[in-house]
């Protein structure tokens, strides 16, 4: 899928989420969820209507293609969709399937099997789609897929991306400062993104939260008529499970991919899963700078002199400029080698000058 760079949100646009939003919050008030259970199933919606709307093209595409191949029609075959960067989603994993079954059914449990064969026919979102719809009671299902079935399937794809987004930062200001755990304020992403300039190659976030940095990034590059998916390999690490799963699906709603390492026993306060000293192009992070529980015996030979700064507790690497303040960002000194197809209009940046980013 090539990336389609935003234009500045329309009226039309911020009313659908804000409708989409009001509706989802007030269904909330009506569930006894809190919002942590909430958030995961909804994000999980938003993300099926989006696969289908894809999903559909292709095979409208496939049949048409059928016609007048020798070899037949590929519309049932995985590979024809995975091809083009697009799930493949078998009857019972469309939305408009779930969509349909009545109210007297058991939806959460159909919507947790739809869930199930997304992940057999994607391996790529293995472990990553929810599967707590039994929460929901069938009334309150039916409401919400009628709901985010109002999300138009002619409506390009950065606006599903951006409702998605909407949600993931109304959903972090009601859970109040926990939501910052997993959300980084979207001016701050952008500040990061556009001064150090992600235009091509490797980028970390080691502690990459619900994605937003990857996302800012990307967008950088397709503002600037490339393909990110070609342009970035996207690697991130997240201690906590849950958010490495929102991240997943934030880069998937977005046609992008990326190697990220999340729960199980990687923290990374302590952990360079990616042993990314000295091999990323581009650091992009806001780190947990308020948690004061972090065990420094642990860290003293993995930073100071002689030592080779592993990221969990520094935010510099060889010969690498480093800009701190709220967040922290760093650049190579010397930029990675030129893509096959070049940037005539926005060739990369001299490195900003030297700063001492004030961490050990």
């Amino acid at each position: 899928m090539l990336w389609i760079a935003p234009s500045e949100k329309d009226a039309a646009s911020t009313s659908l989420e804000k409708r989409l939003w009001d509706a989802a919050d007030q269904f909330r008030a009506n569930s006894g969820l809190k919002a942590q259970e909430y958030s995961g199933p909804i994000l999980g919606l938003i993300f099926l209507r989006f696969a289908e709307v894809r999903f559909a093209i292709q095979r409208a595409k496939l049949e048409k293609a059928g016609t007048s191949s020798r070899r037949g029609s590929r519309v049932d075959e995985p590979a024809a969709y995975h091809a083009e960067g697009i799930l493949y989603l078998v009857p019972n994993a469309r939305f408009d399937f779930l969509l349909a079954l009545p109210e007297a059914s058991n939806i959460g449990a159909k919507v947790n099997e739809a869930m199930r064969d997304i992940e057999k026919h994607n391996p790529q979102l293995a472990g990553v789609l929810p599967k707590t719809y039994n929460l929901f009671t069938s009334t309150l299902l039916k409401e919400l897929l009628k709901k985010v079935s109002e999300i138009p399937a002619t409506v390009d794809y950065d606006a599903f991306g951006r409702i998605y987004e909407y949600f993931l930062g109304e959903f972090a200001r009601t859970e109040g400062q926990k939501g910052g755990e997993f959300y980084t304020p979207a001016c701050i992403v952008k500040l990061l993104a556009e001064i150090i300039e992600p235009f091509h190659g490797r980028i970390l976030d080691p502690a990459c939260g619900s994605g937003g940095m990857f996302v800012q990034s990307a967008r950088f590059v397709a503002e600037h008529q490339k393909n990110p998916a070609a342009e970035l390999a996207i690697c991130g690490v997240e201690k906590t499970d849950e958010t490495g799963r929102l991240c997943r699906l934030n880069l998937a709603v977005h046609g992008l991919e990326g190697d990220i390492k999340h729960g199980g026993n990687v923290n990374s306060y302590y952990d360079d899963p990616h042993s990314a000293t000295g091999q990323f192009d581009f650091v992009l992070a806001n780190p947990p700078f308020n948690v004061n529980a972090v065990d420094k015996e642990r860290l003293k030979d993995m930073v100071g002199a002689g030592t080779p700064a592993a990221f969990p507790s520094a935010c510099r690497a060889p010969t690498t400029p480093t800009t701190c303040g709220f967040s922290c960002s760093t650049r190579r000194s010397t930029p990675p080698a030129a893509p096959a197809s070049s940037w005539p209009t926005r060739p990369p940046m001299p490195a900003p000058a030297s700063r001492n980013c004030g961490r050990s």
